[in-house]
């Protein structure tokens, strides 16, 4: 639609209404049509001040907010997989452990340990997956309560600038760059509204039964036979 607009305020396009409808316009070099010089007349013809643009993704990554944001969801997500890579050591050690022994064992006595190891290890699996979305859903919740404080900020911007709409420049197919106010925006934001809060969220679980992991099980010595 833009560019429709914008071939409708071409100053030769009126050319076709001029002549008496029976000579052709004259589209010698430098004759009716003016050189294009690589920029829409954005600002003169329609009112481009009056429309804004941003980077939705660049503002809340660019701004001390975003930033405090994917570091401290970096950590999480560090510290969730090395808590992984324990808890799987842990279990393949058991593992390892119930096989070696399964020789020496009552079969019945085997099946059991085996029902309940698997049993353990589906539980903690849930546990860990439990978590990991728990590290989405405050990327996500983040996200919400920066452009939530951050909507007053864009508000201001955008009067001051004596523009009626604000739009995500993913949005646009065409635009000028000189109505992409991330830049000021971001700054605005960071001087506003610095670092931000974390929103409250429900933490992960802590540690229990459900997902610790104990220490394999001592062989046990086989029982004497009866008499």
């Amino acid at each position: 639609m833009l560019g429709v607009a914008l071939l409708a305020a071409v100053p030769g396009a009126a050319l076709a209404q001029q002549g008496g409808g029976s000579q052709p316009p004259d589209l010698s070099p430098g004759v009716g049509l003016a050189p294009f010089s690589g920029a829409f007349p954005l600002g003169n013809s329609l009112g481009a001040s009056q429309i804004l643009t941003l980077d939705e993704d660049r503002l809340f990554s660019g701004s001390l907010w975003g930033k405090r944001a994917e570091r401290e969801i970096a950590e999480a997500s560090a510290a969730l997989n090395a808590e992984n890579r324990r808890i799987e050591a842990q279990l393949l050690a058991e593992e390892r452990s119930l096989t070696d022994r399964r020789a020496t064992m009552d079969p019945e006595a085997f099946r059991l340990e085996a029902d309940a190891f698997d049993t353990r290890v589906t539980g903690i699996r849930e546990a860990q997956d439990r978590k990991a979305r728990a590290v989405t859903r405050q990327r996500e919740a983040e996200r919400r309560a920066f452009f939530a404080a951050a909507l007053p900020v864009l508000s201001q911007v955008m009067r001051e600038r004596g523009a009626v709409v604000m739009l995500d420049a993913r949005a646009m197919f065409l635009a000028d760059r000189d109505v992409d106010v991330t830049d000021e925006l971001i700054a605005a934001v960071d001087e506003r509204l610095g670092e931000g809060r974390a929103p409250d969220a429900t933490e992960p679980a802590p540690e229990t039964s459900e997902t610790a992991v104990p220490e394999a099980p001592a062989p046990q010595p086989d029982a004497p036979e009866a008499p």
